[in-house]
């Protein structure tokens, strides 16, 4: 059954389980994001993209999170861990979370300039790669459906959006972007999104995301 309430519920409990897309999570820096909506008179789900530089991790990985009714695979939370720089052991030759400056960034076999120098923490040498690489660093169409119907439509992508500043305290049912993406998905009407909250998706309101 698809219902505003359904959804939402489905959306709190992976909050819950700290498995809904924080931008304040201490363990990425924030670099971009998007969210993407599907669904048909039956059908919904909601693909939510957070790209970020893991130091643990020792890459920008897109963060795929998926949720819905129709889910191919897995269980609502997180997706796949896209693991964005081939070329890390050059990007960052010492391990010091730092920019070696002696080569470009190569992201999915192309090698993209950086105008950095040596030393720049690695984060900012991955925000610099946005917006004119976005969608290059951003899932194709192929990752975005790794756990979807192949035939389930595009209702809505979201380039940027308000986001809690504290899941723990607010839950995604009470937040205004979560309600209106609720109500397009159980409606199938995109125009049902209409925020009047400003968007603090940008890497910059989120200062202590990545610092553990």
């Amino acid at each position: 059954m698809m219902t505003i309430s359904s959804i939402l519920g489905q959306f709190d409990l992976c909050a819950d389980k700290a498995e809904f897309p924080d931008l304040d999570n201490g363990y990425y820096y924030p670099v971009d994001g998007r969210i993407h909506l599907f669904g048909d008179a039956t059908r919904w789900a909601m693909v939510a993209e957070l790209l970020g530089y893991s130091p643990r991790g020792g890459n920008l990985f897109d963060v795929v999170h998926r949720f819905g009714n129709c889910l191919t695979r897995g269980e609502p939370g997180f997706g796949d861990f896209l693991a964005r720089v081939d070329n890390m052991a050059e990007v960052d030759p010492d391990g010091a979370e730092v920019y070696g400056a002696t080569a470009p960034v190569v992201v999915r076999g192309t090698g993209l300039a950086v105008e950095a120098a040596a030393g720049t923490p690695l984060q900012d040498v991955f925000r610099q790669l946005v917006p004119e690489h976005r969608e290059l660093l951003l899932a194709d169409e192929t990752e975005l459906r790794a756990d979807l119907p192949g035939d389930v439509p595009v209702l809505l992508r979201i380039d940027e959006w308000n986001q809690p500043e504290d899941l723990w305290d607010v839950l995604p049912s009470a937040h205004e972007t979560f309600q209106l993406i609720a109500e397009v998905l159980d409606s199938g009407d995109p125009a049902r999104y209409r925020p009047t909250l400003p968007a603090n998706t940008h890497w910059s309101h989120w200062p202590e995301a990545g610092t553990l």
